[in-house]
Parts: structure tokens; C-alpha cells; sequence
């Protein structure tokens, strides 16, 4: 039976099934050696690539691997090691007051909770949904760019909002594959799901994809 995405939950399931068969475990591409590491690089993250960002905090996780050390730092210490990065004079100023509340309220510490994740500066819900999967193994699904993408285009999912997306993936993947699902759907949207020129003569899921299944029936019209 199909849910309201279009795909029958047999199909669900074999998507996830290729995905994992794959790559058994993904991991996020992001570097890091703890869950501070692991915050701030999210916060970093955004409107950026991941290959940037691994750039810029090779040498800061160097030079300040603890918030404390980063707090020290300050805004000014901390641009030079990011200004590469889009919107860096932002992301310094909430980096370094995330480094000050968890210093202050969560004794250097990353919590692991999604609502004194989200109080921290420059931590919306899709850095959260990332620190508490990756960092604490909690079955989230962090929507960026790509999830949105590759989720409606697939037809896991129809939501015209992050947020939405969100619930309809949790909502139809087996619970199986719930855990290791964003990794999949990010690294399928970067490397083969992409967003101009999707490369759908490569793809393991091509023959489930309600995306392939238009453009197939788009030129079998056109060839009558």
C-alpha cells in the first residue's frame, strides 16, 4: 500500500535497503574529535560547504579544542581562523557566545537535549538534529538543502517546508534505517542527486524514483 508520498512502504524500505548496502556506515563529512568540536563545525556549516569548513577548523581545533580555549579566543582571535567561511563575522559572534553559555550553564559540556541545544546562539533545528544524531545517536533527520531536495524528488516526501519534510521522512523510513537515513539522503543529494543535473544513469534507485519515473514517461511521450 502507498503512503501519501506516492511510494508503497515496500519501496521505502528496498530505497533504504540500496542505500545501506552502499555504504553500511555513513558518517557525516564534517571533522571533528568531540561533540564540541562536532557543534561548533555544524554552526560553521551553514550556508558553506563541508569541505570549507574542515579547512577552517583543522587549524582552530588545533589551537582551541575546548569551548574555554575558544572563549579566549574572542571574536576577533577566532575570525582569522574563519574568514573563508560565509557569514563569519556572525557565526564568530554565536560561536563564541555558545562557547560562554556552555561554559556558564552547562559546565563545558554539549547537552543532549534538542530544547538546551536550541538555546545555545547560531543553533537552529537542523545543527541540533545533527549534534543529537551524530554525537548521542538519536534517530533524527537533519533537513538541509539536500534532504529537501532529494526527499521530495524521490517521493519519500512532499512538504513544502524543512520542517514538514522532517516529519514525513520519520514518519515513512523503517525504523531500521531511521538512524543513518540524513547521512544517506546528504551523501545521494551531493554525489548523485544533485541539484541542476541529477545523475540518474548512475543511481541505485533510479527504477524506484518518482522523479526518473516522470522524466521516463516525459520521453516515451515525446517519442510517439
Amino acid at each position: 500500500m502507498a503512503d501519501s508520498t506516492g511510494l508503497s512502504a515496500a519501496d521505502i524500505g528496498r530505497i533504504f535497503a540500496r542505500l545501506r548496502e552502499s555504504n553500511e556506515q555513513p558518517e557525516t563529512e564534517l571533522e571533528f574529535a568531540t561533540p564540541f568540536q562536532l557543534l561548533i563545525a555544524v554552526i560553521l556549516s551553514a550556508q558553506a560547504t563541508d569541505k570549507s569548513v574542515n579547512q577552517a577548523t583543522r587549524a582552530l581545533f588545533a589551537d582551541a579544542p575546548t569551548p574555554d580555549a575558544m572563549l579566549a579566543l574572542g571574536e576577533s582571535g577566532l575570525v582569522p581562523y574563519i574568514n573563508r567561511i560565509g557569514l563569519f563575522r556572525s557565526k564568530a559572534k554565536n560561536v563564541i557566545a555558545s562557547c560562554r553559555q556552555l561554559l556558564d550553564k552547562h559546565a563545558g559540556e554539549v547537552p543532549a537535549t534538542r530544547e538546551a541545544l536550541e538555546a545555545l546562539p547560531g543553533v537552529g533545528r537542523k545543527t541540533a538534529n545533527v549534534v543529537l544524531n551524530v554525537a548521542f545517536g538519536e534517530a533524527t533527520i537533519a533537513v538541509d538543502t539536500h534532504i529537501f531536495r532529494v526527499a521530495r524528488r524521490i517521493g519519500l516526501a512532499s512538504g513544502k517546508t524543512p520542517l514538514a519534510v522532517e516529519r514525513e521522512l520519520l514518519q515513512c523510513i523503517p525504523e531500521e534505517f531511521r538512524r543513518s537515513a540524513h547521512h544517506w539522503l546528504i551523501l545521494h543529494g551531493r554525489y548523485v542527486c544533485k541539484a541542476r543535473r541529477p545523475e540518474c544513469a548512475r543511481c541505485g534507485l533510479a527504477d524506484l524514483c518518482a522523479h526518473n519515473a516522470v522524466v521516463g514517461q516525459s520521453l516515451a511521450s515525446s517519442d510517439v
